[in-house]
């Protein structure tokens, strides 16, 4: 007979313990349908981006799916390294969760970091080296995604 530690857990009532056994469709469906393309690739996660603007402030809309799992109050940055520049951008919130699904096993993460308008420009996937996310003791490096489409 095989049973598993959170089974158990969650049969003595532990909460946490039936969140993850609880089957989170939402959280899924979220993940399916993400408007950005895929910008950037580490090895266990993707990275979707995208630019906006709000009353005047510039953000890089980003949502990472995989294994990057966080919560924090500390926010979180993101370095990115062109040819010829380095920005460092901070997230626009410093409270930050992951929404984990147990249905494929990942996590995905919704962040926005606060770019200079001056900036923007260099948000090119062309001119991006690499991509280095931190937030709390967990780091992800990222590389450009180059995707070719098919031509008739």
């Amino acid at each position: 007979m095989k049973f598993s530690l959170t089974k158990l857990r969650a049969a003595f009532g532990d909460i946490r313990a039936m969140e993850k056994l609880h089957v989170d469709t939402y959280t899924e469906d979220i993940i399916n349908d993400i408007e950005n393309e895929p910008f950037a690739l580490s090895e266990t996660n993707v990275m979707y981006a995208g630019l906006s603007e709000l009353a005047g402030y510039h953000y890089l809309n980003t949502v990472i799916v995989g294994s990057f799992n966080i919560k924090t109050i500390n926010g979180a940055q993101l370095k990115i390294e062109g040819d010829d520049y380095s920005l460092q951008l901070k997230s626009d919130m410093v409270e930050l969760e992951s929404d984990f699904s147990n249905v494929s096993n990942r996590s995905m993460t919704k962040i926005d970091f606060e770019i200079e308008a001056e900036d923007v420009p260099k948000i090119v996937k062309s001119k991006i080296k690499s991509l280095t996310l931190t937030a709390k003791k967990n780091k992800a490096i990222f590389t450009i995604v180059e995707i070719k489409t098919e031509e008739n």
